[in-house]
C-alpha cells in the first residue's frame, strides 16, 4: 500500500466534443500508478499512462494506454520469445509423452502382467483427455489467468510421470495416463491463446509454426529416447517415466522463474483491484469485470458452443472429419511402427524407436513449408480471403493418400526398410501441413468464436486419436499390413477434395488460375 502522498493525481479531460447527458457522458482519466502488478510478474511503469473511460455515476473502466509496456502486445521481443519458447517446451513434453509411453510396452506387459490391449488403453486414455479438457480450460484461464494454470498444469503433468513410474498395476497406469492427459491438454490448449495475447495477427505465423513443429518433433525424439531406454534390461518402462520426470522438474524451475501472465483482461482486472485498494475508490473496474459472466455460465458456454459449431457449421464439420481421420491414422502409425518393423525387419526396440526420427525430419520440413505458405497467404489474402490459408493444405491433401499408398506397398520384408520410413516421413509432413493450415483457417473464419470452433475440431480430432489405436492391432491382423494401409489410403483419397471444396464453395476465385 502506497502512502497517500504517493497516490497519483487524476487528470480529467473531456473526450466527447458534443455534450452528452446523464450516465452516457464519458471522460478519459490518465493515471500513473507506481506499484507492482501481480506477484512476481511485470511491474507497473510509472511513466506510462493508464487509459480509463469514466461513465459518470458508474464504473471507472481502465485500459492500457498507447505503448504501455504492461500490455502483452507491447512486451519486448526478448520477453515474447522467452514466453513462446517456454510454452513450446511444454508442448514438447506433452507430445513426447504420447510416443515415449508405447515404446515401453514389452517391459510393462512383463512387469505388470497385463495384455497388449490393456497397455494400449494407456495411450488412448491420454488422447481422450485431450478431447475433453479444451472445452473447459478457456473458462478457467479467463477467471484465473494463464500463468497460474501453466504452473498447475506443468506440476500435475510432471507428477503423473512419478505416479506411472511407481505404479504396481496397469489400472494405476491407465488412471495416471488419463490424468496426465488432463494436465497436458490444459497447458497445450492455452498455447495458441498465449501466442494471440502477445502477437498481432500478421505476426503469429512464425510462433505458431514453432509451437506446431515442436510437438511433432517431440513425437519423434520422445520415441527415439524411450526406445533406447527400453533396450536396456536394467531400465525399461519405469525409467522412461523417471527420465521424463527428472527433465520435467528442471523445466518447471525455468517456467516458474520466467513465465508471466499474458491475458490482458486478467492483467487489467488486477490493475483495477490494485487501484481500488490504493485509492479507496471502488469504481475502478476492468471492462471484463463488468461484463464477465459467472464461472458456471462460462463453463456451460465453452462446453456447448464447440459442440454446436461442430454439428451445425459446414466448415467445421468438413475440416473436422478430414483432420480427425488424418489424426486417427497418425496415432495408428505411432501404434503400428513397432509392430511392423519388429515383425517384418526384425528390428530391436532401439532400432524401432529410431524409425520415429522420420517424424522429426518431416516436422522440420513442414516448418519451412509453413514459411512458404505464410508468404503465399500474405500475397493472396486481399483477393481470396481466409481461404488463402488452404493452399498448402490442398497440396498436403493430395500427398496424404499418396504417402499411405506408398507405405502400404513398401511395408514388406522383400523391400528395403528405408522405403516405408520415407513413406512415414512424407505422411507426417502432410499431417503437419494439414494441421497447421486448418488451425489457421478456422481461426480466421470464425473470428471471436475461433476458440469454440477450434475446441470443437479438437474434440473430434482427439476422439479419433483415442479410438484408432484400440483397433490397430486387430485391423492389421485381419487385413495384413498392405491391405489395411490400402484401406486407409482409399479413405484418404475420398476425403482429399476437402480443402478444394471449402475454398471454391466459399470463394469462387480460390484457385490461382481463376
Amino acid at each position: 500500500m502506497l502512502p497517500s502522498s504517493k497516490i497519483p493525481e487524476v487528470d480529467v479531460k473531456t473526450e466527447a466534443t458534443t455534450p452528452v447527458r446523464g450516465d452516457d457522458e464519458e471522460s478519459i482519466v490518465t493515471l500513473r500508478p507506481e506499484t507492482s502488478l501481480n506477484s512476481g510478474a511485470a511491474g507497473l511503469h510509472a511513466e506510462i499512462p493508464l487509459k480509463t473511460t469514466l461513465p459518470l455515476g458508474a464504473h471507472i473502466l481502465i485500459d492500457f494506454g498507447q505503448g504501455d509496456g504492461r500490455n502483452p502486445l507491447n512486451f519486448s521481443p526478448a520477453k515474447k520469445w522467452t514466453i513462446t519458447i517456454l510454452v513450446s517446451i511444454f508442448g514438447i513434453f506433452a507430445s513426447g509423452a504420447a510416443t515415449s509411453y508405447n515404446q515401453g510396452y514389452n517391459s510393462m506387459i512383463r512387469d505388470l502382467n497385463c495384455t497388449q490391449f490393456q497397455a494400449t488403453i494407456g495411450l488412448s486414455a491420454y488422447t481422450l483427455a485431450y478431447a475433453i479438457v479444451p472445452l473447459v480450460i478457456s473458462s478457467f484461464s479467463e477467471e484465473f489467468g494463464r500463468q497460474r494454470l501453466y504452473f498447475i498444469s506443468a506440476t500435475g503433468f510432471i507428477m503423473m510421470h512419478l505416479m506411472i513410474a511407481l505404479s504396481q498395476t496397469i489400472q494405476t497406469v491407465i488412471i495416471a495416463r488419463f490424468m496426465q492427459g488432463v494436465f497436458g491438454a490444459a497447458g497445450i490448449a492455452m498455447i495458441a491463446g498465449t501466442v494471440a495475447d502477445m502477437y498481432p495477427v500478421a505476426k503469429r505465423g512464425l510462433p505458431m509454426a514453432i509451437f506446431t513443429a515442436s510437438g511433432f518433433v517431440a513425437n519423434g525424439l520422445g520415441a527415439l529416447v524411450a526406445a533406447w531406454i527400453e533396450v536396456n534390461d536394467n531400465l525399461g518402462w519405469r525409467w522412461i517415466q523417471w527420465t521424463n520426470f527428472i527433465l520435467g522438474i528442471v523445466y518447471l524451475v525455468f517456467l516458474v522463474a520466467f513465465m508471466e501472465e499474458t491475458r490482458s483482461a486478467v492483467l487489467l482486472s488486477r490493475l483495477a483491484k490494485d487501484m481500488r485498494q490504493r485509492t479507496g475508490n471502488q469504481r475502478y473496474r476492468a471492462r471484463t469485470d463488468v461484463d464477465r459472466a459467472s464461472l458456471r455460465k462460462l463453463i456451460w458456454i465453452s462446453c456447448t458452443r464447440p459442440i454446436y459449431l461442430l454439428l451445425t457449421e459446414p466448415i467445421t464439420i468438413g475440416v473436422s472429419l478430414w483432420i480427425g481421420f488424418a489424426w486417427g491414422v497418425y496415432y495408428c502409425i505411432i501404434e503400428s511402427v513397432p509392430r511392423i518393423f519388429r515383425s517384418l525387419y526384425l528390428f530391436n526396440d532401439g532400432e524401432t524407436g529410431s524409425v520415429f526420427v522420420s517424424m522429426t525430419i518431416a516436422s522440420v520440413v513442414g516448418f519451412f513449408t509453413s514459411m512458404l505458405q505464410e508468404k503465399v497467404y500474405k500475397r493472396n489474402v486481399a483477393q481470396r480471403g481466409c481461404e488463402a490459408r488452404l493452399y498448402s493444405a490442398c497440396v498436403a491433401g493430395i500427398v496424404f493418400p499418396g504417402a499411405m499408398f506408398f507405405y502400404a506397398w513398401t511395408a514388406s520384408p522383400n523391400i528395403p526398410w528405408i522405403l516405408p520410413v520415407i513413406a512415414i516421413t512424407i505422411y507426417v509432413w502432410a499431417i503437419f501441413t494439414i494441421y497447421l493450415a486448418i488451425f489457421s483457417y478456422i481461426a480466421d473464419c470464425y473470428g471471436p468464436y475461433a476458440s469454440s470452433a477450434l475446441a470443437g475440431q479438437s474434440l473430434f480430432r482427439n476422439i479419433m486419436a483415442t479410438a484408432f489405436p484400440l483397433f490397430t492391432d486387430q485391423m492389421y491382423a485381419a487385413l495384413s499390413y498392405k491391405w489395411a494401409n490400402m484401406m486407409v489410403a482409399c479413405i484418404a483419397t475420398i476425403l482429399m477434395p476437402t480443402p478444394f471444396v471449402s475454398g471454391l464453395f466459399l470463394y469462387p476465385n480460390f484457385l490461382p488460375f481463376n
